[in-house]
């Protein structure tokens, strides 16, 4: 068992590694053109926080967070989701004081405790950004045009997005009760979690992803048509802004997430089948959480974006991803006397941003070719007796085959030169 991993876990293996590393540099470039800024909070929080934020009839709650006590008997939570943690830290640090509106990113890891499918693992690690401080429909589409963007950016084509309006605390009351209504007569065929979600959570029923489920709510009333004034005109204002953009939508009744602090906005991204879900990316409208949690009343707007659901869609549609060479250059070192002189080059070539690397195995000369070659590198810079007596390398193209002396100081020039 030691060997193994925990289930609903995975190792990040250096043949994956790059592609996690280029999905999250262009992140980090769209946040900074788009004015987010990166925030890191910790992996555990207060157990009180996500019961007050996510809510407790909520099936993360309810089912799937790891919770435990530490040493003091205080109850803490590996946290499930990012927006939580993150308007705690605004609260906290009363950054609405810094003025409004406030953008920021994150890349974290996150845990929940579910049955292990494709696309779906105990600890899996997400994108996020939020804005804190408008009201206005526009930051609701800044952050789905941020979506939309970086799936273009990335090559993903046919993600769809699709978005919904799931009212203020006041008419989102009055249309459970007629979901409700609608459901009754039905609640016997219902699936034992749709049961359970019946009284505190009928909004999750329309998410449910059970064919007898779906049968059941076909026909059932929408929450489009029972929006208040303010609501209904939130939502042609975000339909607005996202044809301002340019970013086509299709409104879909049947989104409503899956935590209780959204309120008016919600909306996917989703992209064919990719496992267990094809969600990508989820968010929404949150404007009561900052003072449901302790803070000042401030609204709030973002998403999370599911890394490993990214690139299974990335892979399934052959997205192309960069995969960097190992090394630049390989420093072949002939006998113990070459060995100084290797260490010495290898280091100046690093310190010059090039990829070196050298022989840590004693290998012969024609073992070190093929080491070279394995690796990848483009040149191979020999150094043996004649060259140290001339204060040279041989420096070998892996490509053409070329080689030719090159002076030890002369060597990263000639590279970076070719390069």
């Amino acid at each position: 068992m030691l060997s193994k991993a925990p289930r609903g876990t995975k190792d990040i293996l250096p043949d994956q590694i790059y592609k996690w590393h280029y999905v999250e540099k262009v992140f980090s470039e769209l946040c900074r053109v788009c004015g987010f800024d990166e925030a890191r909070t910790p992996v555990f929080e207060h157990t009180e926080l996500f019961r007050r934020g996510v809510g407790d009839a909520t099936d993360i709650v309810e089912k799937q967070m790891y919770t435990f006590e530490d040493y003091a008997g205080r109850s803490l939570t590996l946290r499930p989701e990012g927006t939580s943690p993150m308007a705690r830290a605004f609260a906290e640090h009363r950054l609405y004081a810094e003025g409004r509106p406030a953008k920021y990113c994150y890349e974290i890891p996150c845990f929940r405790y579910e049955k292990p499918q494709s696309g779906r693992l105990r600890e899996f690690h997400q994108f996020g950004v939020e804005i804190f401080g408008s009201a206005d429909m526009a930051a609701d589409a800044e952050v789905i045009g941020f979506a939309a963007a970086f799936f273009e950016k990335l090559g993903v084509p046919g993600v769809d997005l699709r978005i919904n309006s799931i009212g203020c605390p006041a008419c989102r009351a009055e249309y459970r009760e007629k979901l409700r209504d609608f459901l009754r007569p039905a609640y016997d065929g219902l699936c034992d979690v749709c049961k359970s979600r019946f009284e505190h959570n009928p909004l999750r029923i329309l998410d449910c992803k059970s064919e007898i489920c779906r049968g059941l709510i076909e026909g059932a009333p929408s929450i489009l048509d029972h929006l208040c004034e303010e609501c209904a005109a939130a939502f042609a204002s975000l339909k607005k802004n996202l044809e301002w953009m340019e970013v086509a939508y299709t409104v879909d009744p049947g989104i409503v997430r899956g935590l209780d602090y959204y309120t008016k906005t919600a909306f996917e991204f989703v992209y064919g089948s990719i496992g267990a879900k094809d969600t990508l990316c989820g968010g929404g409208r949150y404007d009561g959480l900052i003072a449901e949690i302790g803070g000042p009343s401030v609204p709030g707007v973002g998403f999370g974006l599911g890394i490993e659901r990214l690139l299974l869609a990335m892979d399934a549609c052959g997205a192309e991803i960069p995969k960097p060479a190992p090394a630049d250059v390989f420093i072949a070192a002939l006998g113990e006397s070459a060995k100084p002189a290797a260490v010495k080059l290898t280091r100046d070539l690093r310190g010059r941003g090039l990829r070196a690397q050298m022989d840590e195995m004693a290998r012969n000369l024609k073992g070190q070719f093929k080491y070279a070659d394995r690796l990848g590198a483009r040149y191979t810079a020999v150094i043996g007796e004649d060259e140290l007596r001339e204060n040279r390398v041989t420096l070998r193209d892996m490509l053409s085959g070329e080689q030719r002396p090159v002076a030890l100081d002369r060597v990263a020039a000639e590279i970076l030169q070719r390069h």
